[in-house]
Order: C-alpha cells, then sequence, then structure tokens
C-alpha cells in the first residue's frame, strides 16, 4: 500500500505552528502541507495550561505575531485571549483547515536514496504513516505529558490535595483553603495573586527568591498610538518600541549586573511597603537575568502581600506531614492545598526519535544552525523562541526562513538542505541560562558552537539581519 505524500509536515498547531504555517503559505503557496497535532485542540502551551490566572511572561505585541496585530487592551495577557488570538489567526488565513488532530507522531525516518521523510503516527483508532520532502518541528520545548516533580520525602503521607499546575483540574475547589505554592518562578508569581482572591490564605514557599519587575499590565503609551494612528503602523511601532526595551534592559543586565540588581530591588521595595514581607525573600544570588526575569503584571503579587492574603518564606522541605510540611529550619507548615510549581521537564523535539538513513540521531552529537536546522539532518527545521525575550519573536524570523528556504530549493531545483557542522568549531552548551529546567535537560540536548552559525543567538537583531538579509546558500548548508 503506498504511503499519503505530502510536501511539507508541520508538527504541532501552537504560536508557533501556526505562524510556521501562515509563512510557507505565503512564500510557497503551490506546496501541500498539514500540521499534525497530538492534542484534541490547536493552541499549544495556551491551550494545555488552565491553572487559574495562567497569562504571558512578556508583552504580547512582542509574543503576538508580525503578520496580525494584537488588538485587544491588556499588553500581558491571560491564557484564554491568547488562545483566542491563535484560533483567530488560524482563522483568518485558513491554517485550521490544514489541522489533523489528534495525530502523534511516533517516529520519523530520512532516507537519502528517496529524499524523503517517512513518519510514524499514532492516531485515534490506529496508526498510520505519512511521507515528506520536508518537516517543520513546532512542538515546543517541554514535556506536555508531564511537568517537573521533585522526589518529595512523604507526599504519600499528605492528607490534603496535591497538585502540579501543568494537570490542574478544573472543577478544583481551592475556596476558603490553606494553600502552600511550591516554587518562585513565573507560574509560582501567576497563581499566588489569583489563589489569593478566594482562598483564607496562601504562602508561596521558595528554596530561593527570583528577581521580579512590576509592570502595568496595559500599555500607555500603545494605547496612545493605536489611538492616533493606523492599526497597523501603530502595532509594528508599538512592537519595535517593546523589541528595543526589553533587548536594552536585558543588555543593560548583563553588562551592569550591580546597578541592575539595585534597581529591581528598589521597585520591589517600593511595592513592598504596607506589608509585612520581609525584602531578603526577594534579593536572588544570582545576578539579574541569569535566569528568565518574572514579570508581576499591575504588581499583583504584592497586592497581595499587602493585604495580607499572601506571604513569601524562603526554606527547604525536608518531608511532606500529614497536615502539611516540615521544613528545614524546623517549622511546619500547614495547608490544605500543596501546589508544586516546580517547572517543566524539557522535551527535544517532543521526544520523537528521528533516524537518518536507519541511524538514530542522538541529540548530544548535533549542532543547530542558525538555531533553525542540525548538523547532518537534512530537511527538517525546529522552531525555537529566545529565553531572554519573547518566544515568538525568534519563532517568527524562523518560521520565514524556513519558508524563504523552501522557495530557494523550488527555484533552484533542489530536493534536499543539509547543514555540514564545520570542524573548526568549538562545541559548548546550548543555553547559559542557570534556570532548573535547563541544567536538569542539558544532557539530553544538543550543544551549540562557539560561533555563528552554529551558535544559538538571543540577540533579535542579529537574528534579524542572519535570517532576512543573508544569502540562503551560503557555507554551512549544502544543497543537492
Amino acid at each position: 500500500m503506498e504511503i499519503p505524500h505530502i510536501d511539507v509536515i508541520i508538527v504541532g498547531a501552537g504560536l508557533s505552528g501556526i505562524g510556521a504555517a501562515y509563512h510557507l503559505q505565503k512564500r510557497c503557496p503551490n506546496l501541500n502541507y498539514v500540521i499534525l497535532e497530538a492534542r484534541s485542540e490547536m493552541g499549544g502551551t495556551w491551550n494545555l495550561f488552565r491553572y487559574p490566572g495562567i497569562r504571558s511572561d512578556s508583552d504580547m505585541f512582542t509574543l503576538g505575531y508580525s503578520f496580525r496585530p494584537w488588538e485587544d487592551r491588556k499588553a500581558i495577557a491571560d491564557g484564554p485571549s491568547i488562545l483566542r488570538y491563535i484560533k483567530d489567526t488560524a482563522k483568518a488565513f485558513k491554517i485550521d483547515e490544514k489541522i489533523l488532530y489528534q495525530h502523534k507522531i511516533k517516529s520519523a525516518a530520512w532516507s537519502s536514496h528517496d529524499r524523503k521523510w517517512t513518519v510514524d503516527i499514532e492516531r485515534e483508532g490506529g496508526s498510520e504513516k505519512l511521507s515528506c520532502r520536508f518537516l517543520i518541528m513546532c512542538s515546543g520545548y517541554y514535556d506536555y505529558e508531564s511537568g517537573f516533580l521533585p522526589d518529595y520525602p512523604g507526599l504519600s503521607t499528605f492528607q490534603g490535595q496535591f497538585v502540579h499546575p501543568q494537570h490542574w483540574d478544573p472543577n478544583l475547589n481551592y475556596a476558603g483553603k490553606k494553600i502552600v505554592v511550591i516554587g518562585s518562578g513565573a507560574t509560582a508569581v501567576t497563581l499566588v495573586p489569583e489563589l489569593a482572591k478566594h482562598a483564607r490564605h496562601v504562602t508561596m514557599l521558595q528554596r530561593s527568591p527570583s528577581y521580579y519587575a512590576a509592570l502595568p499590565s496595559t500599555d500607555h503609551v500603545a494605547e496612545f498610538l493605536k489611538e492616533n494612528l493606523n492599526k497597523t503602523l501603530a502595532y509594528h511601532l508599538i512592537r519595535w518600541k517593546n523589541i528595543f526595551l526589553s533587548l536594552g534592559f536585558f543588555a543593560f543586565c548583563r553588562f551592569f549586573p550591580f546597578a541592575a540588581r539595585r534597581l529591581l530591588l528598589m521597585g520591589v521595595k517600593k511595592e513592598l511597603k504596607g506589608s509585612d514581607a520581609s525584602i531578603a525573600n526577594f534579593k536572588p544570588k544570582y545576578d539579574p537575568w541569569d535566569q528568565r526575569l518574572c514579570i508581576v503584571p499591575d504588581g499583583d503579587l504584592f497586592q497581595a502581600l499587602r493585604a495580607g492574603k499572601a506571604e513569601v518564606l524562603t526554606d527547604a522541605i525536608t518531608s511532606f506531614i500529614p497536615t502539611g510540611l516540615q521544613l528545614e529550619s524546623g517549622k511546619q507548615l500547614n495547608a490544605d492545598l500543596i501546589i508544586s510549581a516546580t517547572g517543566l521537564k524539557v522535551k527535544f523535539l517532543a521526544g520523537i526519535p528521528i533516524f537518518v538513513d536507519e541511524q538514530r540521531i542522538d541529540p548530544r552529537s548535533l549542532l543547530p544552525y542558525k538555531g533553525a536546522m542540525f548538523s547532518g539532518i537534512p530537511n527538517l527545521a525546529m522552531t525555537f523562541g529566545y529565553t531572554n525575550a519573547s518566544w515568538t519573536l525568534k519563532c517568527d524570523l524562523i518560521g520565514e526562513w524556513v519558508a524563504k528556504v523552501l522557495a530557494f530549493m523550488q527555484l533552484r531545483g533542489y530536493s534536499a538542505v543539509r547543514p555540514d557542522e564545520n570542524p573548526g568549531v568549538r562545541r559548548t552548551e546550548l543555553f547559559d541560562l542557570s534556570s532548573g529546567y535547563i541544567q536538569r535537560a542539558k544532557e539530553s540536548l544538543p550543544q551549540q558552537g562557539s560561533r555563528a552559525p552554529w551558535k544559538m543567538s538571543q540577540n533579535y537583531f542579529a537574528d534579524l539581519y542572519s535570517y532576512k538579509f543573508q544569502p540562503i546558500d551560503d557555507e554551512g548548508l549544502t544543497f543537492s
């Protein structure tokens, strides 16, 4: 039986998958494609996470698409609004008609002889195979099936409720309960103020503090520009303003860490006035942007602290006990509900086994080319966003660049493209963040090279030049 063939398969119908589809159909309208989505709905992260208060940790003028303006008033948006934006975008460009739901890829194998990928798919009611010329992985960077959960001693003895935010039950009733949120990152900072609206009390228990910046959820400059300029022009001006501000602040933190630390802590001290919270609980041991900075829209976390509805406690867990937690300091923390906001498990290429001419690829052996393709793997690209800015900024650039590569191949009559590693490039770890989820996963991730195009750039302006203006057929790619 002949395997159905498609020009391009896009894996994942989240923010980056819908964006990649837009660029592909714009630049290569004669190529047919499908989006394979393992879940029953589009939206990726914004469909998966349902915990109270779920929201973006970047402004939507940069997290949104370059080709479709974000029109809602809130710049720091809630999860349902972002999901609606993704669905509306897919519908506006008829991308929703190309999605096959509940189609999960189990493996992908490239044949140099046939110059195509064969993809094994698990779907409702059975399995099937598809073949394609090009594979674009837009499946995100973490495990959708389970979040990271430390090995908590005594967890089974706890008599209350225990949950990881990635598996939040929408029917969970937390009103009037005493809650402990374990963690200090973006998820914990989102959960605490929302839970505090209805809970009896919320304690954010952190092993160590993170950096926080309280910002207004509505961008007043953006609102002024939208009221006085053409919608499209206003959107692009706002987008560029926010790109310059975010990358400028990142550079400031990197070059002047002591000054950045003082500035951020001054902001926190101002927010803590009128509360019993100690600034000691907000002084990280690392420099700003050694880990991702947490945005607190409208200072809602600090509002909860000032109202006495929440507290922040820095301590380590010795074990769970029937009534809550035993802490290293000797204190016992009682709780009806404990939420382990302890992060994600990174999963490279959605954990899909990749084979090239019957040889399984070890991710650790790979080097990224322009952060979009991998040494030794033909006709495969991956969209991967920034760790220091909005995720979609880089995914948007990569999606457009991949479409340009495919258009170039069509024009020149090529059927395959493969990055070939430069033997003179020194290898280093893929990311320089000290975040736990990165450190836990580094042995299962590719490395990066010491220089372009094998180095993972975290600079939007460098990438803008690289993806948009450098020639497609450079020395790093082999076309055939």
